[in-house]
């Protein structure tokens, strides 16, 4: 400042009778030297201010990679539940005395339903029942992820709760002999913030039409890679049984599967693939959704196949055993339909690799049907089922164990089952 308020001595020896024009120039010369100044000072302080940012960020980033096994046996464990809409993951975080092995071991906890509106305000009280134990791929050590389920204080289930209902029916001796598999193949969307339009497109327009994007390699075809990568790596990491990812047909949409899982786990794993996929996209600011039908028009909307079979399905003489499978599934058609996921009706037109959500079908590697038998399993005369019918938002304890129970425990009447037998044109 003090340079702009009085002019150096040099100019004035210089400048000893200054003419207006020239002291004009001195002036804007001065001023505009300033200015620059000001200029370079103005990007020094963006560039340590910027600095400044990163510093910080990296040190929150070095206390969330403490590693604390050195100092205390103490750890988080972080119990997951789902909320109120059956489709929501909440989830809150408890120090433990030390590192547990089994679900047993951990405590019971509470959390306040009318919040989650799973219970009333004036009775909102909900206990945390621990199931299912994972290794914590974001904190790491010893640290642990919890799958629970939910009950009143007296111990009944709340009506969200599925896995309660779901684990009784595997407990049944019928069914547990059977040795039920699932592999479960859970497609998905990613979306741009704020917009609600897929990772990738245009905002407000469409990409090419579908094609090149399933499987698909390069800039102009796939969206998104990065997150499937670090979702893959973090399932692995916590001991989930994910056997495999995908790009799907539509962009912006990918798949990962998981299993084959025997009976209550396979609900237990996708349910905690399903967190570490909310927490991912929650950290790269990408939108997750599991809406069946995301965009309308000819695109393809997102499922949740599930791969099935029994003991008896995997033996000699299994693929009858299928096909009485399949007789079943027909008669219970809207039954499934109904527990498949909300908004179902958008995906299942007959169009887009599925069959229509009124009509019940089968078929031998036809995509286009609501339950496909491979190629393979008929060549061999044994092995599994797909159920192309549950949409991507369906709860996979629902989903599994009523497939359990449809072909392991329920029994339609003889006059039903021939019906069935002779429109559907299955031998059993």
């Amino acid at each position: 400042m003090a340079q702009i308020l009085a002019a150096s001595p040099t100019c004035q020896m210089k400048l000893t009778k200054p003419s207006p024009i020239a002291s004009s120039k001195l002036w804007s010369s001065v001023m505009l030297k300033q200015k620059k100044q000001n200029s370079s000072k103005l990007r020094s302080f963006k560039a340590m201010a910027l600095q400044s940012d990163n510093s910080t960020i990296n040190r929150v980033e070095s206390l969330l990679n403490l590693d604390t096994k050195p100092f205390t046996d103490r750890i988080i464990a972080e119990y997951i539940w789902i909320g109120g809409s059956g489709i929501d993951l909440r989830s809150k975080s408890r120090t433990l005395e030390k590192p547990v092995e089994d679900p047993s071991e951990l405590p019971k906890w509470n959390y306040d339903g009318s919040s989650t509106g799973q219970a009333p305000g004036e009775d909102s009280e909900v206990i945390l029942y621990p199931q299912a134990i994972f290794r914590d791929p974001f904190r790491g050590g010893n640290n642990i992820l919890v799958i629970c389920d939910t009950y009143t204080p007296a111990g009944e289930p709340i009506p969200t709760n599925k896995r309660a209902r779901a684990a009784e029916i595997f407990s049944n001796k019928k069914v547990n002999e059977e040795i039920p598999w699932f592999g479960i193949e859970q497609e998905y969307t990613l979306l741009q913030p704020n917009v609600n339009w897929p990772l990738g497109w245009p905002v407000g327009a469409y990409p090419g039409p579908q094609g090149p994007y399933y499987c698909g390699v390069g800039a102009e075809k796939s969206w998104g890679r990065d997150i499937s990568d670090a979702h893959y790596k973090a399932c692995l990491y916590a001991g989930i049984n994910i056997s495999g990812t995908n790009g799907e047909v539509m962009p912006g949409q990918w798949e990962f599967q998981v299993g084959p899982s025997v009976g209550i786990e396979a609900g237990d794993h996708v349910w905690c693939a399903r967190y570490l996929l909310e927490r991912i996209t929650e950290q790269a600011g990408v939108v997750l959704t599991l809406d069946p039908k995301p965009i309308e028009g000819d695109w393809n909307g997102a499922g949740c196949h599930t791969n099935y079979s029994t003991k008896s399905m995997r033996e000699e003489g299994g693929f009858d055993v299928i096909k009485k499978a399949i007789l079943n599934l027909s008669l219970r058609h809207m039954e499934h339909i109904s527990a498949y996921g909300e908004g179902n009706e958008r995906r299942l037109t007959g169009k887009h690799e599925t069959a229509s959500i009124d009509q019940f079908s089968w078929g031998v590697a036809n995509r286009g049907c609501s339950i496909r038998v491979g190629r393979d399993t008929e060549k061999k005369g044994k092995g599994y089922l797909e159920d192309r019918r549950p949409a991507s938002n369906m709860d996979p304890y629902i989903v599994t164990s009523l497939l359990a129970e449809t072909t392991l425990l329920w029994e339609p009447t003889l006059e039903a089952e021939a019906l069935a037998a002779q429109k559907l044109s299955l031998k059993v």
